[in-house]
């Protein structure tokens, strides 16, 4: 983990070293999703016991009777792939910086590329948002957009766009607090008042600083609130400034130039809740957050037909 040199980093070496086979890989992935003592995914009892066929379901349940392993339950759940693999495929997601495409994924792992997309998909059901944040402050929020540049639009499609230069692309809105350095962030369909003072609401401490731009969204907030004026070309004032969640837009906007080249309006929000979810954990070291990662993903599932089904968002890259 570069750039940070009090963290605990592990190399590919000792990766490897960790997990010299596939049982000892399964056994990591026990010990995490089992801390205490192995549980049913279906009915949660206790009372299971190993079966002699070890594959692909080595455990049994003696009360609901549902044979399972340790991917069952999870966001793993059904995948054929090797233990070690979906360790090494974490581990890559986490220590890239700039996350890692399902391209370079699949020739480091020696998967097909659409399983490589699969398998990224499936790791950051473990950052998707939950709920609401308890930001005491202060905090910054900033929206942004996603999207191509009109320049290299085919001109069918630039002739449809009317407006400012953010039509047609995608809105995200997001908050960083400075006391934790936690982000959160989504995709919106507006940037309206309402859409933005409740995205407030739902992450910040009614007693938390929030510090804006000069937005006219913002004027009624009801919080002690104070914003900087873009507008007018001021970008700090003291401590009036959004610099810190811009420095995460930077981040998002690098990755979706020089790792993934493209992201549709579908998915786009998946690639959010992944960075904002490595940037939550990227002051612990490498095997902490694989550790988390892994807890994070009991009790998701995500199956090829559902990523792929239809959500109303438009799929072309952009």
């Amino acid at each position: 983990m570069s750039g940070k040199s009090y963290r605990e980093g592990i190399t590919l070496t000792d990766l490897f070293k960790m997990f010299p086979d596939e049982a000892t890989a399964e056994n990591w992935f026990e010990s995490i999703v089992w801390p205490e003592k192995r549980y049913c995914p279906h009915c949660g009892s206790i009372h299971t016991a190993p079966v002699k066929s070890r594959k692909p379901m080595p455990y049994r349940c003696r009360d609901c009777k549902h044979y399972f392993c340790v991917k069952t339950g999870t966001a793993l759940a059904q995948s054929p792939l090797p233990y070690r693999t979906w360790a090494l495929a974490i581990y890559l997601c986490l220590t890239s910086l700039k996350s890692v495409s399902s391209m370079k994924l699949h020739r480091d792992i020696g998967v097909r590329q659409a399983t490589a997309w699969h398998m990224l998909h499936r790791i950051r059901e473990a950052w998707a948002m939950e709920g609401g944040s308890d930001f005491s402050g202060p905090v910054e929020q900033d929206e942004t957009y996603m999207g191509g540049k009109r320049r290299n639009m085919p001109k069918a499609k630039r002739e449809k766009l009317t407006g400012r230069g953010t039509t047609g692309k995608t809105a995200i809105v997001g908050m960083k607090d400075r006391a934790s350095n936690k982000v959160a962030a989504k995709v919106v369909e507006k940037t309206d008042a309402e859409t933005l003072q409740g995205f407030v609401s739902d992450h910040a401490n009614p007693s938390a600083r929030v510090y804006t731009d000069d937005a006219p969204a913002y004027c009624s907030l009801p919080y002690w609130h104070e914003a900087v004026k873009h507008s007018v070309g001021e970008y700090v004032r003291g401590q009036v400034h959004t610099n810190g969640i811009e420095s995460f837009w930077s981040m998002l906007k690098r990755a979706h130039k020089g790792t993934f080249h493209k992201i549709s309006p579908k998915h786009l929000d998946r690639y959010v809740q992944e960075f904002a979810g490595r940037h939550n954990i990227r002051e612990s070291g490498t095997l902490v957050q694989m550790r988390d990662t892994v807890a994070r993903l009991v009790g998701r599932r995500l199956m090829y037909r559902d990523l792929v089904a239809d959500n109303g968002l438009d799929n072309a890259a952009s």
